[in-house]
């Protein structure tokens, strides 16, 4: 079963987190609930409110939320309300460590979900664990 995921990083991240978002085994942006810079600068200047509708717009219709984790990402305003937003929606719950990232610890995220080391052929199978695990 094909699972929309929504995907959750720091923007100061997107040169790592592209090379998640690029490795082929997703679904077309418009359908991971993953939303490029254009988007998020758009969203920056009608302020936080328009962010929140972005984001929760996002995550309809998906059953995993996962956090591509960097340096920064727990001390990031928006990935704390992905998280609580995906909790409320009892969305299953992973975390990847990006690559040349991982000396950075996933405490924060492991407390809900699976923190995994980046690797193209199981995600899929983490993302199918995440769901179930929801009950999804």
């Amino acid at each position: 079963m094909a699972r929309k995921v929504f995907f959750s990083f720091h923007y100061a991240d997107i040169m790592n987190a592209n090379i998640v978002r690029n490795s082929g085994q997703f679904k077309p942006t418009a359908e991971t609930g993953f939303y490029d810079s254009s988007l998020w600068e758009s969203a920056k200047t009608q302020g936080d409110s328009a962010i929140k509708r972005l984001i929760d717009s996002g995550l309809k219709n998906t059953s995993v939320t996962c956090f591509l984790i960097g340096e920064q990402t727990h001390n990031r305003k928006w990935c704390k309300y992905e998280l609580k937003k995906s909790l409320e929606e009892n969305k299953g719950i992973i975390g990847i460590l990006l690559p040349n990232q991982e000396k950075h610890g996933p405490k924060w995220i492991s407390n809900y979900g699976k923190v995994y080391k980046w690797n193209h052929i199981k995600f899929a199978d983490w993302v199918e664990q995440a769901a179930q695990s929801a009950n999804r």
